[in-house]
């Protein structure tokens, strides 16, 4: 008897690749230009610090050897400066790292993740990898519509993606209106408050 042949997971048959922002060079070469600074990928048009490249090269030193997986001092730096728990900080490799474990850990086939229309192109990624139903509100002026999306709550929601400041939009929402949404959020129900864009928002 033959046997059956190795197959994946029937969601990656119609799972959508990402899109990444193209690199620099390839924007000069398409368009034609020399100068470039871009903020598509969230990166750093001044570079590194100073200080990050010290370290960086210090590191060399025991590039042989695995890395400290836990983060323990960078999290401990961490906690010392925003007064938190280090236990309640989880490091990643970029969000997406980060919003694909949150799937794995809190989601089932046939939960529900609630977000908008017009917003981080990961998000539809975590919901369909997890076979979970993805619940996307349209947005109102190119914000997050909270009111619409309290009402879209159900017992079956289970993880809700806000991004403040939206991308791509660029929209943010006022941390009083946030609170208040958060309150009308179960406690069944995971908010994530995904501010990886946040340097952009005014300091005031």
């Amino acid at each position: 008897m033959k046997p059956p042949a190795l197959t994946p997971r029937p969601c990656l048959r119609t799972l959508v690749p990402y899109q990444p922002g193209k690199p620099i060079a390839e924007v000069q070469r398409e368009f034609g230009l020399t100068d470039v600074v871009k903020l598509a990928s969230n990166e750093n048009p001044l570079g590194p610090s100073p200080r990050a490249l010290v370290a960086a090269k210090k590191s060399l030193d025991a590039a042989g050897l695995y890395p400290d997986g836990a983060c323990f001092e960078l999290r401990r730096a961490l906690a010392r400066k925003f007064a938190w728990d280090p236990e309640h900080l989880i490091l990643g490799c970029g969000s997406n790292e980060l919003l694909l474990l949150l799937g794995q850990a809190f989601l089932n086939p046939g939960d529900e993740v609630l977000t908008a229309d017009m917003t981080f192109v990961v998000y539809p990624t975590v919901a369909h990898l997890s076979e979970a139903k993805l619940v996307a509100v349209p947005m109102k002026k190119f914000a997050f519509n909270l009111a619409a999306m309290a009402r879209a709550i159900t017992p079956a929601t289970k993880i809700i993606f806000i991004a403040n400041p939206n991308n791509p939009t660029g929209t943010a929402l006022p941390p009083r209106e946030l609170e208040r949404f958060a309150a009308k959020v179960p406690a069944g129900c995971l908010l994530v408050l995904d501010e990886a864009y946040f340097e952009y928002l005014d300091p005031a």
